[in-house]
C-alpha cells in the first residue's frame, strides 16, 4: 500500500477540533474506513488510475486485509470516522483522512499515534507525484531512502523513514 495523501496541517492552520479522538479501530469499523480510504485518494491523488473496486471491494479489503494484519486507529469525531492510520510491523501501510478535514491537525495526531507505537521508526512508501504528502512527511522528520514503482499503480514512488538507522 502507498500511504497518506497530504494528510494535514501547514504552519498556521486550524488546530483539531476538541471533539476528535484517536482510538483503535475495530472490525465494525471497516465501511467507515474503506468510505474515507476511496474518498482521500478520490479528492487528493488525482493522477492515479481508475480505482479498480469499488465501495464493497475496498471494505472486503479493510475487513480481510488491513485490520487483521496491521494496528489500525481511527480518528473520530462523535460517531464519524474521518480519518485512519494503519501500521504493521515498522511501515505506516496507510493514513487518510477524508477531504473535509484536511489541514486541521489530524494527521499529524494519527502520525504521532502511530510513531508513538513504533518508537524505533517508521518506514512508509509515498508516490512521488504527491507533493503534498511529501511534505507533510518531511516536516515530520521523514527522509526519503529508496524510490521505486512496486504498487499495483505501477507508479513512482519513495521509500521514506524515521527513526534510528537501520
Amino acid at each position: 500500500m502507498t500511504s497518506a495523501p497530504a494528510p494535514d496541517a501547514r504552519p498556521g492552520a486550524a488546530t483539531p477540533d476538541d471533539d476528535v479522538r484517536i482510538r483503535r479501530a475495530t472490525a465494525a469499523d471497516a465501511p467507515a474506513i474503506a468510505h474515507v480510504h476511496r474518498e482521500s485518494r478520490r479528492a487528493t491523488m488525482p493522477y492515479l488510475p481508475p480505482q479498480r473496486h469499488d465501495l464493497d471491494g475496498v471494505i472486503t479489503w479493510v475487513r480481510d486485509h488491513l485490520l487483521p494484519g496491521c494496528t489500525t486507529w481511527v480518528a473520530e469525531r462523535g460517531t464519524e470516522i474521518i480519518g485512519y492510520a494503519a501500521v504493521r510491523d515498522d511501515e505506516l501501510e496507510d493514513l487518510y483522512l477524508h477531504p473535509d478535514e484536511l489541514r486541521r491537525g489530524l494527521g499529524t495526531r494519527l502520525l504521532e499515534t502511530a510513531l508513538a507505537h513504533r518508537p524505533d521508526g517508521l518506514t512508509l512508501h509515498v508516490f512521488e507525484a504527491n507533493t503534498g504528502a511529501r511534505a507533510f512527511y518531511a516536516r515530520h522528520g521523514f527522509t526519503a531512502v529508496a524510490s521505486g514503482s512496486d504498487n499495483m499503480e505501477g507508479l513512482p514512488e519513495l521509500t521514506l523513514h524515521r527513526g534510528p538507522a537501520r
